[in-house]
């Protein structure tokens, strides 16, 4: 092993010995003990509960937008604190999430952003999250955050076609899922009756040579 790995591996122990002596610090004192962690998790719970009221017409209205504007079908999941938004265009399997968490202190409601693109073709704004305190939450505040990433995906979304113009000499496509990408952007080939075929995952690779006849 060189010199670089091993010096990784030494600050990963570090980390786990420091980890290790703030645990035993907790259990040898009861004053460590957060009487009032129940009583903000309930307030936690509390603030999650209208959020389903706030994201899901939000993202009802992007789903009829982008049905009109697109001609697709994205589907619309929502749990108890979380909604996700996903669909698959010409060009990428594209997964949007808002999530509902708390601090590690629980003072906090914590939402997140997450947006994913496969292939990822160029950087974009891929994770944002908005902090509140839980005792003074702001319902148009978190409406307002959630339009900006919401519009902020769309010029993802739009940004991703614009780049398929310029590269339009060099795109191939899935023959599984039938998204189309650069070739360079290939996570896999496979030779077959003397052509490339090019995938954007091993997964949709392994699931071709499934289909194929023995």
């Amino acid at each position: 092993m060189d010199a670089a790995a091993q010096k990784l591996l030494g600050r990963i122990d570090q980390e786990f010995a420091r980890s290790e002596a703030k645990l035993n610090s907790l259990r040898g004192s009861p004053a460590a003990e957060d009487p009032g962690r129940a009583d903000r998790y309930a307030l936690f719970e509390k603030a999650c509960e209208p959020l389903k009221a706030v994201w899901r017409p939000r993202l009802e209205a992007l789903r009829q937008r982008f049905g009109e504007k697109v001609k697709l079908s994205p589907a619309l999941a929502e749990g108890r604190r979380q909604a996700t938004f996903e669909f698959t265009s010409e060009l990428a399997q594209i997964t949007l999430r808002f999530t509902a968490t708390t601090d590690p202190e629980v003072k906090y409601l914590v939402l997140e952003y997450r947006l994913e693109l496969q292939p990822m073709l160029m950087t974009y704004p891929d994770r944002d999250h908005l902090e509140q305190p839980l005792d003074k939450t702001d319902a148009a505040a978190i409406g307002a955050w959630i339009d900006d990433r919401i519009v902020e995906f769309v010029k993802t979304y739009l940004s991703l076609h614009e780049n398929e113009f310029y590269l339009r000499a060099h795109m191939v496509e899935d023959p599984v899922n039938h998204i189309r990408f650069p070739k360079f952007a290939a996570a896999a080939t496979l030779e077959r009756d003397g052509k490339t075929l090019h995938f954007i995952s091993t997964q949709t690779r392994e699931a071709f040579e499934k289909g194929l006849p023995k």
